[in-house]
């Protein structure tokens, strides 16, 4: 799979004229050279319903009166790019003016994404209707017209649906379509038989061709979902609302699957479909270098002009950071990520809720946050990953303790695992009792929200204090455990008879019971603090938790004097015997409603960076792609360099005497 590919979306009105016209086979070479591009993914049907070519299972649009596609394909493969061929799946709106019958129907029996006669936007197809059939006819007339280099099916996942066909077959089962594990469940047949429809039809054709299902989001616990795919792409638009989180949690799953991925941003100031929108080159260099450093290959998302031309600003602004990325390819390929510490995603362990896309679960939004800023090197996992290969697991503030997450628990716990468990986590889901021993015992959910905690420790850049925590919390016992910071109860819930001051009441200052737990088996922090970080961003809530996880930690495999906005990640390539310290710096800040935004870059000097090593000696050090060798000590598994310069990313190269893993 290639480094540095483009999504070129063309979802393309029939109210517009002169489609293609300023189609040039020279210019878009030009264009995708200028932009450094190795793959750009073209058309063969959008939103709208049109086919870019002359089709025989579909309409070409009206305004075109050439084989745009083919003209595509031709003209990339003639310089060495690849051509995956997209094709819109979930939406088809010229078909849903002819056949309303096919649409997806939700619980009041109104089509899904437009509510509405006068609503502008799209309708989504049931894939348990006729539609099916001719969705597979048209990627097999796609397949077998063009030698194009993979198939991308755009606007599908397992859906809930209840149209006249699927109520009327769940009926037929005996099914009740009130029910809604009895329609949860079919549409997990209906996805499973799509998309083996349409594996079965590509490889009748062409054996082995890449075939991407996108849903917007990898769902973390659901390999089978990911394995329909040849690979993964990860739809993470920053400035889109995704925001600049949601990235690192995603590919810190995604790499542990085995599969090849890649990251997937947009030039676009905004999200998808904007024309005339721009980011900042930082913008690309910086989400190329974090695709880079979590393991992925890039891509980014453009979109044509009706006439067919592409973009000159567009591909200079792209070209920005795949240089770039072009120069760094020899430290990406084949990387393993090293990581002390996993974090259990409430939609990992079945417990989270992906209402959309975009959406990522507080809790372990708030927890990717935190693990990024205290530089912790970390995957995410679910019930499927081995615990045994990692120090600490981190069950961020709702992971209640199924029988199966129980005994791979037991397991880590006997290879002397540790846990940082938060808010209901450890707990029963039907009797809510602490099922793992971590030193306490339940008493209730605590009555006072929000409340105090003061630690027994001291905080960096804090004094000594009790702090406000605003997320809910348990109120719990000790039980053979060690307090590390207590409760303070306030003196009172704010409420209409009740209240003090602008927003909350002061702490009473009593002892309301122990809050921060030490056990044999980890840690346990009696709040949501997790889902507070990502609403509040209360230093005081990151420092709680990284002092647990450093104490947990015996001995952390990477430390650094990079600052909190920093990044850092440690890849190893096995088979060249060295491992790759990636290093990234950027401060996205709030513009306009909400978007988050990068534009300058700070260059920061002098960053220092220790790394354990475990029976290994390092033979040299070295900048890349400069190549230039830097200064390092190693003293037993230590090793110890100073980075001279980090501008936007810079990797770290760490050749060994051998190659037997970090």
């Amino acid at each position: 799979m290639r480094f540095r590919q483009v999504h070129l979306d063309f979802h393309t009105s029939e109210m517009i004229k002169d489609i293609g016209k300023q189609f040039s086979k020279q210019q878009f070479q030009d264009m995708l050279k200028k932009g450094h591009v190795d793959s750009i993914t073209v058309f063969a049907k959008c939103h709208h319903g049109w086919a870019y070519f002359p089709s025989e299972t579909n309409e070409m649009h009206p305004h075109l009166n050439f084989d745009l596609l083919g003209a595509q394909i031709e003209a990339a493969h003639e310089i060495g790019v690849k051509t995956p061929v997209y094709l819109s799946v979930g939406f088809d709106e010229k078909l849903a003016r002819v056949h309303p019958d096919w649409l997806m129907r939700d619980e009041n029996d109104q089509t899904n994404w437009v509510k509405g006669f006068m609503t502008a936007g799209w309708h989504q197809f049931c894939l348990n209707s006729p539609y099916l059939d001719l969705m597979v006819s048209q990627v097999e007339e796609a397949v077998r017209k063009y030698d194009g280099d993979g198939i991308f099916l755009d606007i599908v996942g397992v859906r809930t649906c209840y149209c006249h066909t699927c109520v009327a077959d769940l009926r037929a089962e005996g099914k009740d379509p009130r029910s809604k594990s009895d329609v949860v469940a079919q549409g997990e047949r209906i996805y499973a038989n799509y998309t083996r429809r349409i594996r079965e039809a590509v490889h009748a054709i062409k054996p082995g061709m890449a075939i991407f299902h996108n849903a917007g989001h990898i769902s973390q616990g659901r390999r089978d979902l990911a394995a329909m795919n040849s690979h993964l792409e990860l739809e993470s638009l920053p400035t889109g609302g995704w925001g600049y989180d949601h990235f690192p949690l995603s590919a810190r799953y995604a790499q542990l699957l085995g599969m090849d991925f890649l990251g997937m941003t947009g030039k676009f100031h905004t999200f998808w479909g904007e024309f005339g929108g721009y980011k900042h080159p930082n913008a690309l260099r910086y989400e190329t270098a974090l695709s880079l450093a979590n393991g992925a290959r890039c891509s980014i998302g453009d979109q044509l002009h009706p006439e067919g031309f592409m973009d000159s600003g567009t591909y200079e602004l792209i070209g920005a950071a795949y240089a770039e990325v072009e120069q760094k390819e020899a430290w990406i390929t084949d990387t393993v990520n090293v990581a002390d510490v996993a974090l259990l995603t409430a939609e990992a362990a079945g417990v989270g809720n992906m209402d959309s896309a975009m959406y990522t679960g507080r809790a372990d939004a708030g927890a990717v946050r935190m693990l990024l800023e205290g530089k912790f090197l970390f995957d995410v996992v679910d019930l499927e990953t081995n615990f045994n290969s990692y120090k600490v697991i981190v069950l961020p503030d709702q992971i209640v303790i199924s029988d199966r997450l129980k005994a791979k628990l037991d397991e880590f716990f006997q290879h002397g695992g540790k846990v940082l468990a938060t808010g209901k986590s450890g707990l029963n889901p039907e009797e809510n009792e602490f099922v793992i021993d971590l030193g306490v015992t339940h008493m209730m959910e605590n009555p006072y929200q929000p409340d105090y905690f003061r630690p027994a420790f001291p905080l960096p850049n804090l004094g000594d204090s009790s702090f406000i925590f605003y997320a809910k919390g348990q109120k719990i016992a000790l039980n053979g455990g060690t307090e590390l910071g207590r409760r303070e109860d306030p003196y009172f819930n704010r409420d209409v008879f009740t209240f003090c001051s602008h927003q909350h009441t002061p702490s009473s200052m009593n002892d309301g019971g122990p809050g921060m737990v030490e056990s044999e088996k980890g840690i346990y922090i009696a709040w949501n603090v997790f889902e507070d970080y990502a609403v509040k961003g209360s230093l005081v809530l990151r420092e709680t938790v990284v002092y647990a996880l450093n104490r947990l930690l015996s001995a952390k495999t990477l430390t650094t004097s990079l600052p909190a906005q920093g990044i850092v990640t440690l890849q190893e390539q096995r088979a060249e015997g060295r491992i790759i310290n990636h290093l990234l710096y950027a401060s996205p800040v709030k513009r306009g409603d909400d978007v988050e935004i990068i534009e300058d870059i700070l260059p920061l000097y002098d960053i220092s960076v220790s790394i354990l090593m475990e029976k290994r000696q390092a033979k040299q050090v070295y900048l890349a792609p400069q190549m230039t060798p830097i200064v390092f000590k190693q003293d037993g598994q230590k090793i110890e360099y100073v980075v001279p310069k980090l501008e936007c990313h810079q990797m770290v190269v760490i050749d060994f005497e051998e190659s037997n893993g970090v």
